[in-house]
């Protein structure tokens, strides 16, 4: 029998990729609002208890709306959104990090926002094994394609079309910030620089370190075989091997994708680094990662329908 999922708020970036991918395949059942139901309370309410699992793509408020919506039914619950990504009661989205099981076993999974799924993929488990200090003030630049800001953002780069660059956050407050703090394990709140470029999709999150000052005295080819070690066996996350890359891309007009890579850049003599994290914000940074932690909690291979 087909699993039913309903996917509320079909109608944005993340849920129409995540419709697009899903469609098709006959281990689902989608259970679909037509456009004069999709903002209609009772019709949601109604599909959220319907579904087996409902994945939500909607905004933070809206979010947590639905989940209330759906309070007195056995849904499980994949919520895109950051409403509650260190909440309590919540599984992290992130298998490669808390473990297959946990999602698996989840009722209510928080899927991972994008700049924090790179700088989570880096840090994390370079914190967990001691060789960075979770103490350490770590600083996070990142850029993203403009479809990461949904549909404003989208309209706003067509409207107008001269922006070749957009950094925004300048106030020092986001909201990616708690869920980098807590799930790396880290003492401080991170410094995160956020940009945009007039590229669709694709996305590079990189953590500059000076490792000399460091008390663990870490090496950059130690936190490379740690990254190695820790993803190995791995068909999503790719950890680069060998020397750093002479330059690293975003094309506009790239094809989706899944997948993560890794990559450790260290200066002759290894004691200063550039770690850094390129993926696709609608892949593994948003839909992507929904369709996993989705396969993953139906008992399904992890990579069942992922562009990889």
């Amino acid at each position: 029998m087909a699993t039913r999922i309903f996917i509320d708020g079909a109608a944005g970036t993340t849920g129409l990729e995540i419709r697009d991918r899903l469609e098709g395949r006959e281990e689902f059942e989608l259970l679909v609002l037509d456009d004069a139901q999709r903002k209609d309370v009772g019709a949601r309410k109604e599909a959220l208890h319907e579904a087996d699992i409902a994945i939500l793509c909607l905004p933070d408020d809206a979010a947590v709306e639905a989940v209330k919506l759906a309070e007195g039914s056995d849904t499980r619950i994949i919520d895109a959104s950051s409403a509650h990504r260190v909440a309590e009661g919540w599984t992290y989205g992130f298998p490669e990090l808390i473990g297959h099981k946990g999602v698996a076993n989840a009722r209510f999974v928080s899927n991972p926002g994008c700049y924090p799924t790179g700088f989570l993929a880096l840090i994390a488990p370079l914190v967990r094994a001691g060789l960075l200090p979770a103490d350490w003030p770590f600083t996070v630049n990142a850029v993203s394609g403009y479809s990461g800001g949904g549909n404003a953002l989208i309209d706003r780069f067509a409207a107008e079309p001269d922006i070749a660059f957009r950094t925004y956050g300048l106030t020092l407050a986001h909201k990616h910030r708690p869920e980098m703090k807590l799930h790396a394990g880290l003492k401080h709140e991170v410094l995160f620089a956020p940009s945009v470029v007039p590229a669709f999709r694709g996305m590079i999150v990189e953590v500059p370190l000076h490792l000399g000052a460091m008390s663990t005295d870490p090496h950059a080819h130690t936190l490379q075989a740690e990254l190695l070690s820790f993803y190995a066996g791995s068909r999503i996350v790719h950890v680069g091997e060998g020397e750093a890359p002479a330059e690293l891309l975003l094309r506009d007009g790239a094809e989706a994708n899944d997948g993560i890579e890794l990559f450790v850049c260290g200066n002759e003599g290894g004691w200063n680094v550039r770690l850094i994290a390129r993926l696709d914000n609608l892949g593994k940074g948003a839909s992507g990662a929904a369709i996993q932690n989705l396969n993953i909690m139906c008992g399904l291979p992890e990579t069942t329908g992922l562009r990889l």
